[in-house]
């Protein structure tokens, strides 16, 4: 009797090759990733059709969340502060860590101390640099701000309770809180620029100026154009420091997407609709995300 043949082909070379070896290694991974990752999206997914509050039988209800989402007049009011947000923490929040790595890129000696320095609020938990900030910015004459502007000659200002300098202040706040990361990663950009372009630079008689804008500022443009989303969609999802300093006041000027959800499931027990409303916004950010990446394309190639 013939012996059986045996396998040849692609899935041979797979099993032979250590594929399946590599498969049985990386299985538990992919199964916590799948698990901690998208089960929580599929769930959302069904949740948003469903009006539930995780305790008692879920009932189907189709698009009701959705139309009570768009329905609420506190989402207008959170997308609007949102995009306020998101507008002044990118006008303040993008160019600093830019500016703060070029000077950094110029020291010789104290570079590695500077790094470290510029990364020191990264350190703090995010947390406990609201709390700080909420001392001060105490609206009372003894706050630290309010002490250092009578020092001038101007009276306290109620920071955190009025709709003009609310906002401002948790984005002065968030942008101290998160630059230094962006810093680092500026930094590393920095040094990936080859040498002999500067020294190119500098034979051209070009000044620290030039060389700045013509060098050091296109070479890092595809990582700049990367933070530059990254920094869209986290402010998009700000939570902690409204929440924390202000509780999304006064008069909700301080509300946000992400404080309406949390409000939605915490507070109202209406799980449906904040699974409905985080999906909403997921696919907003997915879609800004698409266009930004279209519409940046051809720069971050260098065309």
């Amino acid at each position: 009797m013939a012996p059986a043949p045996r396998a040849t082909g692609p899935l041979r070379r797979w099993f032979t090759g250590g594929g399946a070896a590599a498969l049985a290694f990386s299985l538990p991974m992919i199964l916590a990733f799948g698990f901690f990752s998208w089960w929580p999206i599929l769930n959302s997914l069904i949740l948003s059709f469903q009006q539930t509050n995780l305790v008692d039988p879920a009932v189907w209800v189709g698009l009701s969340n959705f139309a009570a989402v768009f329905a609420d007049p506190l989402v207008a009011k959170a997308a609007m502060n949102t995009l306020w947000f998101t507008v002044l923490s990118v006008a303040v929040g993008f160019p600093l860590p830019i500016l703060l790595a070029v000077a950094i890129g110029e020291l010789r000696r104290t570079r590695s101390i500077a790094s470290g320095f510029a990364y020191l609020p990264v350190i703090i938990p995010p947390v406990v640099s609201v709390l700080i900030f909420k001392q001060f910015y105490d609206p009372s004459s003894t706050g630290l701000l309010n002490t250092l502007l009578a020092g001038v000659g101007l009276g306290p200002v109620p920071w955190l309770q009025t709709a003009a300098t609310v906002m401002p202040s948790i984005v002065i706040q968030a942008t101290w809180a998160g630059f230094g990361a962006a810093t680092i990663i500026y930094i590393a950009a920095l040094a990936a620029v080859s040498p002999e372009l500067y020294e190119a630079a500098e034979l051209d008689g070009a000044s620290i100026r030039s060389r700045i804008w013509h060098v050091t500022l296109p070479q890092m443009r595809s990582v700049m154009l990367i933070m530059l989303l990254l920094q869209i969609i986290g402010a998009f999802q700000v939570f902690t420091e409204p929440f924390v300093m202000t509780r999304g006041g006064p008069e909700n000027n301080t509300l946000t997407i992400l404080m309406l959800i949390y409000n939605y499931t915490f507070i109202s027990g209406d799980y449906g609709r904040a699974a409905a409303l985080s999906l909403i916004l997921a696919a907003i950010l997915a879609l800004v995300s698409l266009l930004y990446l279209r519409a940046t394309r051809g720069w971050s190639q260098g065309k």
